[in-house]
């Protein structure tokens, strides 16, 4: 329970400072490569829903041509051709993501915590789904991880927003509520450990994706 109220903001805290100096060097070298990769601003933000349903900027590297948002689905697929040469290397990496290293840091955010949904997703969750709103928002969740490979799976879905709101958006949902019910520092602990093995192993392979969500994963 302390950990809960107190420790997990410490620990958020004192993390994205010392990562937002650490990693400096590499903030910069990714905003020039996107800067001189396509036209448009280096960072991007879009609405969210955070914690006690408020709404919240959310940022990242921009991944996509400008204006992507306005030319096409709010969600995206594996080979959508709105994603720009540098921007498949960041999203590979999820390095187009470290630009919320400051949303963690001025509290919209944690480290891990369910991932942040569009409004307009939002206002279908039922009443139950809703629960995921009394914890802040993360970097990465037990969801993310499940799915991992979200863009070839719906690269394969005939119509890819409703597969979306109707198959995955749900299950990522009770994933994340069984995370809200078993928050604790080893469970945060492990699965920060899990999303950078992963990141590692999916840059180092190309792996086979079925259509099937993949079955709810037991807590640790």
């Amino acid at each position: 329970m302390l950990y809960r109220i107190y420790g997990k903001r410490l620990l958020d805290l004192c993390c994205a400072a010392v990562g937002l100096i650490v990693l400096s060097p590499v903030l910069l070298a990714v905003a020039f490569a996107v800067k001189c990769g396509s036209k448009g601003p280096v960072l991007y933000s879009q609405e969210r829903v955070g914690r006690a349903s408020r709404i919240f900027q959310i940022w990242k590297f921009r991944s996509m041509i400008s204006g992507a948002d306005k030319i096409g689905p709010l969600i995206t697929a594996s080979g959508d051709s709105r994603i720009t040469g540098i921007g498949r290397y960041l999203r590979r990496w999820k390095l187009d993501e470290l630009p919320q290293l400051w949303n963690v840091l001025i509290g919209d955010m944690s480290f891990v915590g369910p991932r942040p949904e569009l409004p307009f997703y939002v206002r279908d969750y039922t009443p139950e789904q809703r629960q995921v709103f009394t914890v802040r928002p993360g970097i990465t969740d037990p969801a993310a991880l499940e799915y991992r490979h979200e863009e070839e799976v719906l690269a394969k879905a005939a119509d890819r927003e409703r597969y979306y709101r109707e198959v995955v958006l749900p299950h990522k949902l009770a994933l994340n509520l069984e995370y809200v019910q078993a928050l604790s520092l080893r469970y945060d602990l492990t699965l920060i450990l899990r999303t950078l093995g992963a990141i590692f192993r999916r840059s180092a392979s190309t792996t086979t994706i079925s259509e099937t969500p993949p079955k709810t994963s037991s807590l640790p």
